[in-house]
């Protein structure tokens, strides 16, 4: 159990405070890490290898107790080096299976896949909503409804039903409808929603002299059905903000009141769930690594997931830098496979 950085000694002690830590999150005293450890050494040992380690940066001195607790870069010696993974329970899979069921729409596994990671590790859960290039239109419908407005009914990936009602600049009969559905349908079906978006808006702003009526008031209409998708673009979902307070230790707590702003704000956490969707695997982000302040003193565990072909988005837990990693880990791994092969069922 040794590290290039520090002798087994040294790394069986900083390896006992921090489970310790994380068990109670209190300060740890050498005498209750000698306890610990298990070491055949004095207790004055204990206390110089503790205190060599604080100068190394691994463990800080609270002002209120003579004890100590990991430092960021603590646990990421102990995350790297030291960290036992314990494999996830096998007998628990088939119902997160269940519960992550193909026939769910995307929003839907996304909020049972959040509200999973937080029931299952009494910790936060994050999901991304899939990405809007991941998204495929199947099918649209337009039907009049009162006044100058429309029902559109439209059909993505392979049953995900979304309807919603536009506002037209003028009334619509049933037959220009009928007609702008029958066009939509012929020329977008199958392409991506994006790609669709795209090429309505640079069909949109071509001479409007070289295109017919017909097709003009098809534009518009599909124009009006696709803009309000962008919304939910770069966006995620979080399940679980209770769990962090009724875990919480008093100094934890002072600082959740700048992760649920970090929440609101989305900006600085999409950006570093972004470099995440890019990289492959899990990635464990602590406390200032993240980047920004709203994390100090938390957590992020994240993975991928895709739907065979390419990456959808991104899930994981927020917590306590003393989260128990070793159990975390696998369940965050097994609920990106799982929420994969979901979409990927999906889109078969």
């Amino acid at each position: 159990m040794t590290t290039p950085e520090l002798s087994e000694r040294a790394s069986i002690l900083l390896k006992t405070l921090i489970e310790r830590h994380i068990r109670d999150g209190q300060p740890v005293g050498s005498k209750t890490l000698l306890e610990e450890a298990g070491l055949p050494v004095s207790a004055a040992t204990v206390r110089n290898v503790m205190s060599d380690l604080e100068e190394r940066g691994y463990l800080t001195s609270p002002h209120t107790s003579a004890g100590r607790i990991p430092t960021s870069a603590g646990y990421r010696l102990f995350v790297d080096t030291l960290l036992q993974v314990r494999p996830m329970d096998l007998a628990s899979v088939p119902d997160l299976r269940e519960e992550l069921n193909p026939d769910l729409t995307s929003r839907e596994l996304v909020q049972t896949a959040s509200q999973l990671l937080s029931s299952v590790t009494a910790q936060a859960g994050l999901v991304t909503v899939p990405r809007q290039n991941a998204v495929q239109l199947r099918q649209l419908e337009f039907l009049p409804l009162d006044g100058n407005r429309v029902l559109v009914i439209m059909v993505v990936n392979e049953h995900e039903v979304q309807n919603r009602i536009i506002y037209t600049e003028r009334r619509y009969n049933e037959d220009e409808l009928r007609l702008a559905t029958t066009l939509v349908n012929q020329r977008f079906a199958g392409s991506r929603l994006d790609q669709v978006k795209r090429q309505v808006v640079a069909e949109m702003e071509a001479d409007r002299q070289s295109i017919d009526t017909y097709m003009q008031a098809t534009m518009d209409l599909a124009s009006k059905a696709f803009e309000d998708d962008t919304a939910e673009e770069e966006d995620y979902v979080v399940a679980g903000e209770s769990q962090l307070v009724g875990s919480a230790t008093v100094e934890e707590l002072e600082r959740l009141q700048e992760l649920f702003e970090a929440f609101q704000r989305k900006k600085d956490l999409l950006h570093l769930l972004e470099r995440c969707s890019r990289a492959e695997g899990i990635q464990i982000f602590i406390g200032e690594e993240a980047g920004f302040d709203g994390l100090g003193g938390f957590s992020v565990i994240t993975a991928p997931y895709t739907d065979g072909a390419e990456t959808l988005g991104v899930l994981g837990v927020i917590g306590p830098t003393r989260m128990a990693y070793e159990r975390v880990i696998p369940i965050v791994d097994i609920t990106a496979r799982l929420l994969s092969s979901a979409f990927s069922s999906e889109h078969a």
